[in-house]
């Protein structure tokens, strides 16, 4: 059992920053949580929440004072813009004492990211996760509605991870020796298609589940009816038309990090039954 030390969580209420502060609790640590909205946060008890925002760094000494670790998102504000501040993060993370940090990759280069990477005096990790197994919350109204999943590109492989297990990878790299400077693929323990993914959620949920394979037409047609922006849309093509290896590939990450096996996406779906299933 590693030191109890105490851990700044950026980023806290989203769904890795949220399993990060669970990995850190449960591995008997102190957790320091900052948000934009503290007075509206909701943590486990034993959670210290302060209010911060990563675009005014300046303002987040206080949070700062007595953390060993800190866990950094690569986007910030109310509108997500990619964050320019962080030399200055860094800086006074260094000021403050912290040690380690850790980085959640934003799917491309960011300048907080190359600020981390370059910065003097800390220990960084880059946490580098391929699709999220909570992804598939997506598929919830219309598996309710009409037990149906709409999807092109069906055959598609994935290494889909459980947002638990990149929580996981964090808390010990923000907390235990060997993890400077070290760039961590993350990814779930089995590469599924789309149909994979629906038969386990069948499976949990004990309802049978109809795939529906979209076209690429009805595809863009089903995003933009959604709202979804141009980028965002022109994002998933590439992603789900043309998978790169990374994101299709076995890493074993997590359990060389962690020494357990990663969650599988049927531990996902049983864990998530009340998503798939008819509200009252």
């Amino acid at each position: 059992m590693t030191q109890t030390q105490r851990i700044l969580v950026t980023g806290a209420t989203g769904t890795v920053g949220r399993q990060v502060v669970a990995e850190l609790l449960d591995r008997g640590h102190q957790v320091r949580a900052l948000t934009r909205g503290a007075a509206n946060a909701a943590f486990p008890a034993g959670v210290e929440v302060v209010q911060g925002d990563l675009t005014e760094p300046d303002g987040l000494a206080p949070a700062l004072k007595g953390i060993t670790g800190l866990h950094l998102i690569t986007f910030g504000g109310a509108a997500f813009s990619p964050l320019e501040t962080g030399p200055r993060i860094l800086e006074l993370a260094r000021a403050a004492g912290v040690r380690r940090v850790t980085v959640l990759h934003g799917g491309g280069p960011t300048p907080l990211e190359d600020a981390v990477r370059a910065g003097d005096g800390v220990d960084w990790t880059v946490l580098m996760p391929v699709e999220f197994m909570a992804n598939a919350l997506e598929w919830a109204d219309g598996i309710v509605t009409s037990g149906e999943v709409r999807e092109p590109f069906v055959d598609r492989l994935s290494a889909m991870v459980h947002e638990g297990d990149i929580g996981a990878v964090a808390a010990v790299s923000l907390t235990e020796e060997g993890h400077g400077g070290q760039e961590y693929v993350i990814t779930g323990p089995e590469v599924l298609t789309i149909g994979d993914k629906v038969k386990a959620i069948a499976d949990a949920i004990g309802r049978e589940i109809t795939l529906v394979e979209l076209t690429e037409e009805q595809a863009l047609a089903q995003w933009r009816t959604a709202g979804l922006p141009e980028d965002v849309i022109g994002f998933l093509l590439e992603a789900y038309g043309n998978t790169p290896e990374v994101g299709r590939t076995v890493s074993g990450t997590v359990e060389k990090v962690t020494g357990r096996p990663a969650r599988t996406f049927a531990q996902w779906a049983a864990e998530h039954t009340d998503a798939f299933t008819e509200r009252s």
